[in-house]
């Protein structure tokens, strides 16, 4: 079956599956979708995992303009095949945060390249988007680094006073790697705390000193 065939025939288990009123109400930060279906997460997912591994494929539907096809894509690809021009491609595709947090879930986050991910899309010309896929990504990982902490603490300094949206989903993705880094032992959690003590006041701040006081709790 060529990809034309087979992009049809998962196109149709989707629509099977559609739920316009949850389309309707759906809100992500970025650009959105050209068609969105609205289908569960779980759902998309479980059809997407039936379709199995096929990088070449996954490509296919990630140019296409559909939620559930861009999606998908992320699940049927290949994290071995993340090299540095895949990274290009895949970092070119993100719309919105939505496909930032689900590709870090099933793709990013389960790359051996995920370290080079990481210093390139955390880098100040990657553009939020890309930084927060890497921030959800490091949140994901297995085997996350002690060596981020410094550069995820940066990211919150240098973006909390910009725009107040893009900030605070920054600061989300930062807590959320920031406990997954030190919650691998007790040398990374003083780590942790001492980076982010250095961090200031803004709102953005204020949400990372909160959260991290009680998410990386020792007694939690």
């Amino acid at each position: 079956m060529d990809y034309t065939s087979r992009m049809t025939a998962l196109l149709g288990a989707f629509r099977r599956e559609r739920n316009g009123a949850v389309a309707d109400t759906m809100r992500c930060d970025g650009r959105a979708y050209g068609l969105n279906y609205g289908v569960s997460l779980p759902t998309l997912r479980r059809l997407a995992r039936a379709e199995g591994q096929d990088h070449d494929f996954a490509r296919y539907l990630y140019l296409q303009d559909v939620r559930e096809l861009r999606l998908a894509a992320y699940h049927i690809a290949d994290p071995s095949r993340l090299d540095d021009d895949d990274l290009t491609f895949w970092g070119e595709g993100l719309l919105n945060s939505e496909m930032a947090e689900e590709g870090a879930f099933a793709l990013f986050g389960r790359a051996e390249s995920l370290p080079n991910l990481f210093e390139r899309w955390t880098a100040p010309a990657a553009g939020w988007l890309r930084t927060y896929a890497a921030l959800m990504s490091a949140a994901r990982t297995d085997t996350p680094r002690a060596a981020w902490i410094p550069q995820i603490v940066g990211i919150v300094r240098r973006t909390a006073g910009g725009d107040l949206r893009e900030a605070h989903l920054l600061a989300q993705g930062a807590v959320a790697a920031l406990v997954n880094v030190g919650r691998q032992n007790e040398e990374n959690r003083q780590t942790v705390h001492r980076a982010v003590g250095s961090l200031g006041s803004l709102p953005a701040e204020d949400y990372v000193h909160e959260e991290l006081a009680w998410r990386l709790d020792p007694f939690c």
